[in-house]
C-alpha cells in the first residue's frame, strides 16, 4: 500500500500541499447507496477549520479557510455510488511569504530538515505536505466512513472530548473555556505552546471487528492514531496501567473495562477508550522566528481523531463481511 493511502477495504489516498493549490482525498470502496449527508461534511471541516467558529479570537490558529468541499465524483442523487468518492478543497489563505526563511533554516521540531534529507526536492510553504493542514482530507474521509457506520451501524458513537490541555485539566465537553482562551492567548503573545491529552471513545462497537494476527484491531486504530503530528503516544483500556498490576486481580474484574474493549485483537462489543497524548506544538516564536505560531493544536485535532477511528471502523466492518460463510 503506498504510503499515501491507507485501508485495505475502504481505501482512502490524501493528496495536496499546504500551500498548493488544494487538498483532497479519493474514496475507494464504500458501497453503493450510503446517503451523502453533506452537512455532517460540512460540520466536521467547520470543527477543524482554522478560524473556526468555536475559536472566535482565533488562539488556536491565525490562518483562516473557508474549506468549502467540492465534490468531483462517486455521489449521485444524495448517495454514493459505489464507485470512487473524490472530494476537493481549495487553499486560500497561504501567505506562503512568511515561510521564505524557512526553505534555509529548517525550523526545530519541524519536520523541514529530514523531509529535505529523505526528499532532496520539497516544499517548504507551511510545511507543505508535513503540515497540519493535510488533515483536513483525513476529515473528509472519515466523515464519509461516518456516512456509512450510521448507515449499517447507527448506534455506534465514535466521540473525542479533549481532558487536558497543557496545564488545564477539562470536565465537561467544552474545550475552548475561559481558562484554556487565556492560557492560548499568553502562549500565543509569548510564543509557547502546549500540548495535552485526549479521550477517545467508541460507544457500542460492532463486535467481532479486527484482523490476527497483523491487522488486530487494536493495531490499525494505534497505526491510524500516531499517524496524525504531534501524537506521541496512545493507551487502550487499562493502559500503561496494566504493567503494575497482578494478574489475578487484572484480569477478574467484573467490568472488563480493562481491556478497552478489544481482546485477541478483536473488539468484544462493549465501549472502547482510547487515551491519545500530544506533544507541544512545535512552532514557537522564540525558535521559529518565521511562519505563523498555534500554540496548541488540540481543539482542532478533535475531528481529526474521530476520523481516523471512524476509517478503521468502517474499513474492518467491510472486512468482517468476509469472514465467514
Amino acid at each position: 500500500m503506498p504510503a499515501n493511502s491507507w485501508g485495505s477495504r475502504f481505501v482512502v489516498t490524501s493528496f495536496g500541499e499546504s500551500h498548493g493549490e488544494a487538498m483532497g482525498v479519493v474514496i475507494d470502496g464504500c458501497p453503493a447507496g450510503v446517503p451523502f449527508d453533506r452537512e455532517l461534511l460540512l460540520h466536521n471541516l467547520q470543527r477543524r477549520r482554522p478560524g473556526q467558529h468555536g475559536d472566535p479570537q482565533r488562539v488556536v490558529s491565525v490562518r483562516s479557510e473557508e474549506d468549502m468541499p467540492q465534490i468531483l465524483s462517486g455521489i449521485f442523487a444524495d448517495k454514493t455510488l459505489g464507485t470512487p468518492i473524490a472530494l476537493l478543497v481549495y487553499n486560500k489563505d497561504q501567505r506562503s511569504q512568511d515561510y521564505d526563511q524557512i526553505a534555509h533554516q529548517p525550523r526545530p521540531g519541524h519536520a523541514d530538515d529530514v523531509w529535505r534529507e529523505k526528499f532532496t526536492h520539497v516544499d517548504h510553504r507551511g510545511g507543505g505536505r508535513a503540515s497540519g493542514r493535510e488533515t483536513l482530507s483525513r476529515v473528509m474521509a472519515g466523515s464519509v466512513a461516518q456516512m456509512y457506520l450510521r448507515a449499517v451501524t447507527p448506534e455506534t458513537r465514535v466521540t473525542a472530548k479533549a481532558l487536558q490541555i497543557g496545564p488545564v485539566h477539562l470536565q465537561g465537553s467544552e474545550v475552548m473555556t475561559p481558562e484554556v482562551i487565556d492560557l492560548l492567548q499568553k502562549a500565543r503573545a509569548e510564543g509557547r505552546s502546549y500540548g495535552g491529552r485526549v479521550l477517545l471513545t467508541i460507544t457500542q462497537p460492532p463486535a467481532s471487528l479486527g484482523q490476527p494476527v497483523f491487522h488486530k484491531l487494536k493495531a490499525d486504530l494505534a497505526s491510524a492514531i500516531m499517524g496524525i503530528g504531534a501524537v506521541n503516544g496512545i493507551e487502550i483500556g487499562a493502559g500503561v496501567v496494566a504493567a503494575d498490576a497482578e494478574g489475578s486481580e487484572f484480569h477478574s474484574r467484573p467490568e472488563q473495562d480493562q481491556y478497552g474493549g478489544i481482546r485477541g485483537g478483536i473488539s468484544t462489543g462493549e465501549e472502547i477508550q482510547i487515551t491519545v497524548s500530544f506533544k507541544p506544538t512545535a512552532t514557537v516564536l522564540d525558535q521559529a522566528k518565521a511562519g505563523r505560531h498555534d500554540p496548541c493544536i488540540i481543539p482542532r485535532a478533535l475531528p481529526v481523531l474521530e476520523a481516523m477511528v471512524n476509517l478503521v471502523l468502517a474499513d474492518h466492518y467491510l472486512w468482517r463481511l468476509t469472514d465467514k460463510i
